[in-house]
């Protein structure tokens, strides 16, 4: 049973203490939990996987501070620096996820939890044997200290973003924590306080939480710093003693005696690092390289393995986003004519192979995405809203043209034009001017070169129609600050997003985040009518709400022409160095690869034997 099962029916809270609901083992937002109370195990990972090993990566994914590029900082959670890849991994939290579900946490620290009937009062018990790594016990006032913390000005403001509508959190006793929510706060907010890390409040009494550091925090998760090589390379060394190894939601995880992660400051010196087995996994996000690269040594006698499987998860956004904070991007009819100048069809036949779809919808390969005409579900949400939204989002929802592949269809940079004009624009020897007299022109800001013949095309196009524009690739330390200061014209970014979206909204597309330095909303969106919608996708109680809401949403978003939308495949694409086993496929609904792999594969020793390690 789930968050929406913890609630007792017929109880209603009384003046004075809440009344809670019965002590569940989990958590979901809809209360379809997989595993029942008292099971052993995950059904996707192998109970008597050996230890013992090593597994290497590359940076694939980041939150926080992180970069991809490098890393100057082993606080992840702070708002300086960029934290090294991998340190969620030390530190426990109350509850933890599993990879089969969309949306459900098991007891971890915490062992049970119970609801207030109103919804606003979570209580976790937590269990007595919960130790940090040098053998302190872990309390209730650590929780408390950790929710406080990432709330405060010491942190992200991701975090902070998040953590918004949470009230504080208070120990009952040194084993019983509370945590308060403020009401209407978000379907997903409870369970993304039980997925936090826990800190330790003693380590902290000496030490100031927002610094950069290369010292390795207290943790009381599975694994340790263990080598650090700053911007190059870190690992991680399995705690032979974990105090929750036994767990069930622990069980058959963690088996690698070692997990290191490897930096390369760009994408050919990664894969060739690769080839020469520098590091052991590699999720491929370059269709050059997928469709014509693999073909060194290793790969051709067996060393090296390729596959693809399934990602069932929804694509999310990934495209350039316009930054609409600057007066000159902020008539939907100029976004849409620069959005008009890149030709997918030309970049995916002749730079992607043909490996890529066009990505269209902000909830792209999920049942969120907006097809056809708003359904009568979609139009009671969108009608309170007419006048104040585009008059297009009550037809079929705004779709990219496909263009003739040529990477100058005329048709369609006519009709860019023709926007450009209807939105005051003039041409001049110089380029387009805008109607107060503001020069037209687009500068791609990047940290990576890897897309740069992607975009090399697009700037062309642009110029085409009489925009000036430029590519600009500048230092990974640089970047980050430019974009948490949105101090950029247009930059690429990816979005994921679950099955049941929520609070996460807010940071992308809310009018909060628009004006909050550091955050996520790179376009500068704010739209009370998209404030609407996301607080009722927010709001759902089914999951047949959430999706009539989130499609909603994203016609109005589409509308707004914030973005010029990229592509995707719906699928991983991964080699690896064989010296592994696994338990079985890859979850269709798990997280990241690098994830999956670090957490339920095992060295192998017979396949290590093979070939010399």
């Amino acid at each position: 049973m789930g968050v929406a099962t913890l609630l007792p029916q017929g109880v209603f809270a009384q003046q004075g203490a809440p009344v809670f609901g019965p002590a569940r083992h989990g958590m979901s937002i809809f209360g379809d939990l997989k595993y029942p109370e008292g099971f052993k195990r995950f059904d996707y990972v192998n109970p008597d996987a050996p230890k013992g090993g090593e597994i290497a990566f590359t940076v694939s994914s980041a939150g926080g501070n992180q970069s991809f590029l490098t890393f100057d900082t082993l606080n992840m959670f702070s708002a300086r620096g960029n934290g090294a890849a991998g340190m969620s991994m030390i530190f426990d939290s109350l509850m933890s996820g599993s990879a089969d579900e969309p949306d459900s946490l098991y007891g971890l620290v915490a062992k049970s939890v119970q609801v207030s009937a109103d919804g606003l009062v979570y209580r976790f018990a937590l269990r007595p044997e919960a130790r940090f790594h040098d053998g302190s016990k872990l309390t209730a006032e650590d929780v408390v200290f950790s929710v406080e913390t990432l709330k405060s000005a010491k942190a992200h403001t991701s975090y902070r973003l998040l953590l918004r509508e949470c009230q504080g959190a208070s120990a009952v006793d040194p084993h019983t924590v509370e945590i308060r929510f403020a009401p209407g706060r978000s379907r997903e907010l409870p369970l993304i306080v039980a997925g936090l890390p826990i800190f330790s409040k003693a380590y902290y009494a000496t030490r100031d939480f927002d610094a950069g550091t290369l010292e390795s925090p207290l943790g009381s998760g599975g694994y340790k710093v263990d080598q650090v090589d700053q911007g190059r390379s870190i690992s991680y060394r399995r705690v032979a003693d974990y105090w929750g190894k036994d767990l069930p939601s622990s069980v058959g995880q963690g088996n690698f005696e070692r997990i290191r992660f490897e930096y390369f400051r760009d994408r050919e010196a990664a894969f060739q690092a690769f080839t020469a087995g520098a590091y052991h996994l590699r999720e491929e996000f370059t269709s050059v390289i997928w469709a014509t690269r693999y073909d060194f040594p290793a790969m051709k006698d067996g060393r090296v393995k390729r596959e693809t499987a399934p990602d069932a998860r929804p694509s999310g956004t990934q495209g350039w986003f316009i930054n609409t904070r600057r007066p000159k991007f902020r008539d939907p009819k100029v976004r849409e004519a620069i959005a008009l100048a890149f030709d997918f069809e030309w970049t995916n036949k002749n730079l992607m192979y043909g490996l890529y779809k066009r990505t269209n919808s902000f909830f792209e390969n999920s049942v969120l995405k907006a097809e056809g005409k708003p359904s009568e579900a979609e139009l009671k949400l969108l009608e309170p809203l007419r006048g104040k939204v585009p008059e297009e989002v009550f037809g079929e929802p705004f779709v990219m043209p496909a263009s003739d592949g040529s990477g100058q269809d005329r048709a369609i940079l006519r009709r860019a034009v023709q926007l450009l004009n209807e939105a005051g624009a003039k041409k001049t020897p110089d380029g387009m001017v805008l109607p107060d007299g503001t020069p037209l022109s687009v500068e791609f800001l990047e940290d990576d070169p890897a897309l740069n013949k992607h975009t090399t095309g697009f700037v062309n196009a642009l110029k085409l129609i009489g925009i000036p524009a430029s590519i600009r690739t500048i230092d990974p330390a640089q970047f980050a600050r430019r974009r948490q200061e949105f101090d950029f014209d247009i930059v690429m970014q990816r979005y994921t997003m679950s099955l049941a979206p929520g609070e996460s909204l807010r940071l992308y597309f809310g009018s909060e985040a628009a004006k909050t330095v550091g955050s996520r909303n790179l376009a500068g969106i704010a739209d009370p009518a998209i404030d609407a919608l996301i607080s009722k996708v927010i709001a759902a109680n089914t999951r047949e709400e959430v999706q009539v809401a989130a499609r909603a949403l994203d016609r109005v978003l589409r509308a707004g022409r914030y973005w010029v939308p990229a592509w995707f495949g719906g699928e991983h694409k991964f080699a690896y160095w064989d010296l592994f086993s696994r338990p079985g496929p890859i979850p269709p609904l798990a997280g990241s690869l690098e994830g999956v792999a670090a957490s339920t594969w095992w060295w192998d020793a017979e396949k290590a034997k093979k070939q010399g390690k």
